[in-house]
């Protein structure tokens, strides 16, 4: 970490721990990808627990929440469970709001988050490392909160794990992870910003806004697709951001990007494994990259892989590693010391 902050396990023991979303009375919901649960952290009198609220439930990844409502995103569905927060030691079953995903298993876990316009986004990757696809993949959804009204935001998305808005501008950004077998050093992920419903972002025909694609792309132009506004290095595995909008780190940090890079799979020396801190220009344009939050790859082997980053109402970053199943707390200023 950058000399000040400090970093503590916030909670542990939740296999495959995800996407990360924020109850109205503190709880932390945490989804999961390879196991069937969705987690409940609980605060109650200073100590922290972990309930399992739902199980049963097919790739899990995505959770939102709004307005007392969890949201959770499944393979090819998306429910809801009302008033999570007043039954966590007996919910009831979730209630299917929407069901018209596919089920490819490729690129099918979904994030999903509320914007400002109150509505649920909710992505569809391509169903291969790069295929052309069909109307149903590749894209970005939005919807209503019963469901109603879906529609397609954001086409030429490969793959997003994880996008949120500027409170600035209120323009959407998200990651969008580049295509594997190109070669080792390209392409980059991208960070990519919606200014407008319907934009094409280029994949699977071009990719970090400069490459056309070797197999899919003849007779395309890359300046026919909104180019990112940043490149997240390549096969880092860019997923989950939010906009720091806190008071606890220092002002340099306020409107930050972090992003959870997971990490490469398939790189012979991998690279991400750590959170970066991704500063804007005023134009909204990527400045700067900074490492953030490192240590996760060791001796080009993984000791932990961060999935997700979400802030506090008291300004800290918590950190999900599926890897170790924990949830981690980065805070700003002197740690509290217990009595002796």
């Amino acid at each position: 970490m950058p000399a000040g902050f400090n970093v503590e396990v916030y909670a542990a023991g939740m296999a495959n721990a995800r996407s990360l979303a924020l109850g109205d009375k503190g709880t932390v919901f945490v989804g999961s990808r390879l196991v069937d649960k969705v987690y409940a952290i609980v605060n109650k009198d200073g100590k922290r627990s972990v309930k399992v609220i739902a199980s049963g439930l097919y790739r899990p990844n995505g959770v939102a929440f709004k307005d007392g409502t969890l949201y959770i995103a499944e393979l090819s569905k998306v429910s809801k469970i009302d008033k999570i927060e007043d039954n966590l030691d007996n919910p009831p079953k979730p209630t299917v709001i929407y069901d018209k995903l596919p089920k490819d298993e490729a690129h099918g876990w979904k994030f999903i988050a509320i914007g400002p316009d109150n509505k649920l986004y909710v992505p569809v990757g391509q169903p291969g490392n790069n295929v052309l696809h069909d109307a149903d993949h590749g894209q970005i959804r939005r919807m209503n909160l019963d469901g109603s009204g879906a529609e397609v935001y954001a086409l030429g998305v490969r793959n997003s794990v994880g996008f949120d808005w500027n409170p600035e501008t209120k323009q959407m950004y998200f990651t969008d992870n580049g295509r594997d077998w190109l070669s080792e050093t390209v392409p980059e992920d991208e960070l990519n910003r919606i200014t407008k419903a319907g934009e094409d972002f280029g994949a699977p025909f071009c990719y970090q806004g400069n490459i056309i694609d070797q197999e899919l792309g003849w007779g395309k132009n890359c300046k026919d697709y909104t180019p990112p506004v940043g490149l997240m290095g390549p096969h880092t595995a860019s997923l989950g951001m939010r906009f720091y909008t806190g008071s606890q780190f220092p002002k340099t940090y306020k409107n930050v990007i972090f992003v959870a890079r997971h990490g490469s799979w398939n790189k012979s020396q991998k690279q991400g494994g750590d959170v970066v801190a991704v500063r804007l220009n005023k134009d909204g344009t990527v400045k700067s990259v900074e490492p953030f939050m490192t240590g996760f790859l060791e001796d080009n082997k993984y000791v932990g892989r961060p999935v997700d980053v979400m802030l506090l109402k008291d300004g800290s970053l918590l950190v999900s590693d599926d890897w170790n199943g924990a949830v981690y707390r980065v805070s700003y200023g002197k740690p509290k010391v217990a009595n002796q």
